[in-house]
């Protein structure tokens, strides 16, 4: 039977589970400290240590004769910001360890390794294939994790549908425009990491004891899925600000189209007056009611302009 042993170093931010010969040492918020730890116990190449500390490394695979070192992003969502950001993973694999460093906000990755640490099936389930099946397992869950982020963006864009067509008289432009930013981030992130997850396999075929090409196949089909979903999204939110442009350009058209009539019905009624409000003699200035003649002579101006925009169909 495999031992198996759980533990976490003093004055560290280190935790690390063994199962068998098998280590998955999980490093979160690491600094200087860790790094020269790791430097300590393992043969790691200084600038793949110095790129754990980095926060603008893009995803890559770096191959070395006794291990790996890889760096992933994961997309997080913003509830301030309203926008999906990428938050980095990095891992160190070997024949006999695994080693992850990050920022602790890749909840389904924190989720597994306390998993792991609490329950002895699950350690012998995830780490009885090797470093490689291990590595397969989180990468696979924090893949996963992506769908119900973009499930969540396809509610958003619905909502703001469903606001455009029955609210007409709001500008919904800023929804529209936060949406798109997000959907742009989120394409930025997963991006990238279709080459390099879709290059893991022949990789880290040397640290497992199983045939992974299945596993990893159905991952990348995963994350093609959700590249897709990125795909229809964008279509979708430039659909929605083209219709939302055309609804806003029809309602100003038909507010101009409303201002012009005014205006034009005035412009006699604004020159009568003018005419009758001259120092001349002019007809009905010299009886009492001449007040209510001008008014009606405006009257009847304005209506038989009524009468033709009506006829035109302008109205």
């Amino acid at each position: 039977m495999a031992v198996s042993n759980v533990k976490q170093e003093d004055n560290l931010n280190l935790q690390s589970i063994t199962w068998g010969d098998l280590t998955w040492v999980n490093i979160e918020q690491p600094t200087e400290k860790e790094t020269e730890y790791l430097a300590e116990k393992y043969p790691f190449h200084p600038l793949d240590l110095d790129d754990c500390l980095s926060r603008i490394q893009r995803p890559k695979i770096d191959k070395y004769r006794e291990y790996i070192f890889m760096v992933l992003h994961f997309p997080v969502f913003h509830k301030e910001a309203r926008v999906t950001k990428a938050s980095q993973i990095s891992v160190f694999i070997g024949n006999d360890y695994l080693i992850t460093l990050h920022n602790g906000n890749l909840k389904p990755l924190v989720k597994f390794f306390k998993e792991c640490e609490i329950d002895e099936e699950s350690r012998q389930e995830n780490f009885s294939e090797g470093s490689g099946y291990l590595l397969y397992r989180i990468i696979d869950r924090l893949v996963d994790y992506c769908i119900p982020i973009s499930n969540k963006m396809l509610d958003n864009i619905e909502d703001v549908e469903d606001r455009i067509f029955s609210d007409t008289k709001r500008s919904q432009i800023k929804e529209i425009s936060v949406l798109r930013r997000d959907i742009i981030s989120f394409r930025r992130i997963i991006w990238p990491m279709r080459a390099v997850i879709g290059s893991l396999e022949p990789n880290v075929r040397r640290f497992s004891k199983m045939e992974m090409a299945v596993y990893f196949g159905d991952m990348v089909d995963h994350l093609d899925k959700i590249w897709d979903a990125l795909d229809e999204y964008k279509e979708l939110i430039e659909g929605l600000n083209d219709t939302h442009d055309s609804l806003m350009t029809n309602r100003t058209n038909k507010v101009i189209q409303l201002l012009t009539i005014i205006s034009t019905m005035l412009l006699p009624a604004t020159l009568v007056a003018s005419i009758w409000g001259m120092n001349i003699n002019l007809p009905f200035q010299e009886t009492a009611n001449s007040f209510i003649y001008i008014v009606l002579i405006m009257v009847s101006i304005i209506c038989g302009m009524l009468y033709f925009f009506r006829r035109k169909k302008w109205l």
